[in-house]
């Protein structure tokens, strides 16, 4: 990674179409060296970390489906994802799973002392994340945590957050809320934050935190990740699989046969990263 290097920019990546929305046809390799030097040239951009249930609820909000198409990059987080990717010709593209590309930064970036910082999680969960982290990665710069409360920033916690990022200018804020709260957040507070990238990993938070479990890397390679989440948190993401994952299935056999159309929209504009 160097300075000026000439890492190619969003718009030279293709994206594909998954229900109209624009996924990013890159793997996790290319991904974590894009963001590195992005952060590196002083530049800026918001990662969304997409699977299926980000793509299911862009199928009922339209402004949600703006911001994820809007993204700087916009990750292929679930199998399906790249196994569409791979039908429409994208051989190369392969998962980016948020909680990988969590440790691959970190553990890159302590080379170039990149600073991260942890925004979202119950109360005391990025603090915890933080230990975890710089235990797991000797070197690396954790310089602040932030955990909001589970409702819109008012005024004075907006000036709150600002004046820690400002002091401590971290190339990374890791964003752990759950989908769509954390694209909205990053959409919304995009050009307001003194950060460089602003990252979506939702529950990667608790993953590496060791407060939930990952599923072997088995089950994640078959797709099957999200019948491992169900059975260690049913009460809470029932609704999220058993509803959304046969809808998911039936909309994006129509779109694959031809049987309808869901074009990306006419105001997808990727963002490339601007100078800070």
């Amino acid at each position: 990674m160097t300075k000026g290097g000439s890492m190619s920019q969003n718009s030279d990546f293709p994206r594909a179409n998954v229900l109209g929305v624009g996924v990013s046809a890159i793997n996790l390799s290319q991904a974590a060296q894009i963001l590195l030097d992005t952060a590196y040239r002083n530049q800026r951009g918001y990662v969304c970390v997409t699977g299926v249930h980000g793509i299911s609820e862009a199928q009922i909000d339209p402004q949600f489906r703006k911001i994820l198409n809007n993204a700087f990059l916009n990750t292929p987080d679930g199998m399906p994802m790249s196994w569409i990717g791979w039908i429409q010709g994208h051989r190369d593209m392969d998962r980016v799973y948020g909680p990988d590309l969590m440790l691959d930064l970190s553990d890159a970036g302590r080379v170039h002392e990149l600073r991260h910082f942890y925004y979202g999680g119950k109360e005391g969960v990025a603090k915890q994340l933080k230990q975890k982290m710089e235990a797991r990665f000797p070197g690396l710069k954790v310089v602040g945590t932030y955990t909001p409360p589970f409702r819109p920033l008012n005024a004075n916690e907006e000036n709150s957050l600002i004046r820690q990022l400002k002091k401590t200018r971290p190339h990374f804020l890791w964003v752990g809320l759950s989908t769509p709260k954390q694209e909205q957040f990053m959409a919304r507070y995009f050009d307001r934050l003194p950060v460089n990238i602003l990252l979506g990993v939702g529950a990667a938070f608790d993953m590496h935190a060791g407060l939930v479990a990952q599923a072997p890397r088995w089950i994640q390679r078959l797709g099957l990740e999200w019948l491992f989440r169900l059975c260690t948190e049913p009460r809470r993401l029932w609704k999220r699989y058993c509803i959304n994952n046969p809808l998911f299935i039936a909309r994006i056999t129509s779109q694959l046969l031809g049987l309808r159309k869901y074009p990306l929209s006419n105001d997808q504009q990727p963002l490339n990263p601007t100078q800070q």
